[in-house]
């Protein structure tokens, strides 16, 4: 059954455009997790314009349901990594500068890297995923690379869906067998919804996890919380 991990940065961002702890952000992870959730998701960059590395501290030990980070593996992050011991670490290749991941990583350029690092984390027992593009040349990569999973990186597919959902899940489909092939659990993310996600996971159906943010906290400005984690829910538990 695929999981649904919320990625609750948005909520980060709302706090800190005002100041203080209003919302909650480490209550909204715990929030997530009594309303469903199977996961919950940070994604802390350099310079801390949403999440923190302090949420990052705070909400470890607090939830009882997987723990996903996602960055870029620079030092600060790999220290915070090792600190805090995720469930999963995701691998992505995002600059300090961008406003939301824009790509998947170039597994056969940055293979010693991302093998270094995969085998860094591994040791410490923390299930590795990189984030990729729909190429099945970037998973036979990841694989080499060490990494247990991949995420395949969705915007393409939510951008390309309204025109014609076969086309545009097509490429993710034959990386999405690719990767089966290759033994890899396999996970998925950016900009799904509650429009294009049960295609999605009817037509990939060993997807172990999505990871859910944005489109999830704007529909919860409609729906509530609660109401919308179990409407994502029901997108993907149809089998």
């Amino acid at each position: 059954m695929t999981k649904l991990s919320v990625n609750i940065n948005k909520i980060a961002t709302l706090r800190n455009a005002r100041g203080g702890n209003l919302p909650d952000v480490t209550k909204a992870a715990l929030d997530c997790e009594s309303f469903g959730a199977e996961g919950i998701t940070v994604h802390p960059r350099p310079d801390e314009r949403h999440i923190r590395y302090a949420d990052v501290r705070d909400i470890r030990p607090r939830i009882h349901t997987e723990f996903n980070i996602e960055g870029n593996p620079i030092p600060s992050f790999v220290a915070l990594v090792d600190e805090v011991r995720p469930n999963q670490v995701t691998l992505v290749p995002d600059a300090h500068d961008a406003i939301t991941s824009n790509a998947g990583w170039d597994t056969l350029t940055h293979r010693d890297f991302l093998t270094e690092i995969c085998a860094h984390f591994k040791s410490l027992g923390i299930r590795t995923s990189i984030f990729i593009d729909p190429d099945p040349k970037m998973a036979e990569g990841a694989a080499r690379c060490g990494s247990d999973r991949v995420e395949l990186y969705t915007a393409d597919y939510a951008e390309r869906y309204p025109s014609g959902a076969e086309a545009a899940i097509a490429p993710y489909l034959k990386t999405a067998l690719r990767v089966r092939e290759l033994g890899l659990g396999l996970n998925a993310g950016h900009d799904l919804s509650l429009e294009n996600l049960e295609f999605y996971i009817r037509t990939i159906p060993w997807t172990d996890e999505v990871s859910i943010g944005h489109a999830l906290i704007s529909d919860a400005l409609y729906l509530g919380l609660e109401k919308t984690i179990a409407a994502y829910l029901s997108k993907i538990r149809i089998f």
